[in-house]
């Protein structure tokens, strides 16, 4: 990136949207100048400016909850930043996943009846929110805290509950073994810092 071509405000900063490069969520709104864009590219973790404390911030320097930066990307108009990052941990100071949680409209209006498969991307937020905040209690805290070995374990152990309710003919057992096998596959990409995206362009290649 060359940094020459960002186009800083009067007060020398430009907005800087992060997003969570594998489930697309974004997780914060900051503001970086020239020397924190420097050092973000230069380290590959994120650091900002802080409008408040008028000085450098590293993300993550004290809680421990860096975000790696995969890609740097700015607008047609080059006064705006997309940080593309693997987060290791939540982004907001409050401890949750994203800095986004609350919304103004009420659930019902922003979901559609139309979008089928909603629940997917749903569910690939959820996963990624728990990895994020690692709530006590949780299953799938519990399968990222016992890492890679275990989360194969159960998807090898769904994919035969599957095979096992197909041969059996039950179409009601069938459908909650696909879930479940679906929902681990989606703790694996999560772990193996897979995108959703990537497996689904593969998909549509093989039509």
């Amino acid at each position: 990136m060359n940094t020459a071509s960002i186009k800083f405000d009067e007060k020398g900063l430009v907005p800087a949207i992060v997003q969570d490069a594998n489930s697309k969520e974004v997780l914060t709104l900051a503001y970086m100048n020239e020397e924190s864009l420097k050092k973000s590219i230069e380290t590959k973790e994120t650091w900002f400016y802080s409008r408040s404390r008028q000085e450098l911030w590293h993300k993550g320097a004290t809680s421990g909850n860096t975000q790696q930066i995969l890609d740097l990307r700015y607008d047609c108009d080059q006064d705006a930043i997309l940080v593309l990052v693997t987060p290791a941990g939540p982004a907001c100071h409050k401890g949750n996943y994203t800095c986004f949680s609350d919304s103004l409209l009420e659930l019902e209006t922003i979901q559609k009846e139309s979008e089928r498969f909603a629940i997917i991307n749903e569910l690939e937020a959820l996963i990624a929110t728990r990895e994020a905040e690692m709530p006590e209690g949780s299953y799938t805290t519990y399968l990222f805290e016992k890492g890679v070995d275990k989360i194969l374990k159960k998807v090898g152990e769904e994919s035969g509950e599957v095979i096992i309710a197909a041969k059996n003919r039950d179409p009601e057992e069938l459908k909650w073994e696909v879930a479940d096998l679906l929902y681990h596959l989606l703790v694996l990409l999560r772990e193996q810092k897979l995108p959703l995206d990537e497996v689904l362009d593969a998909l549509q290649k093989r039509r």
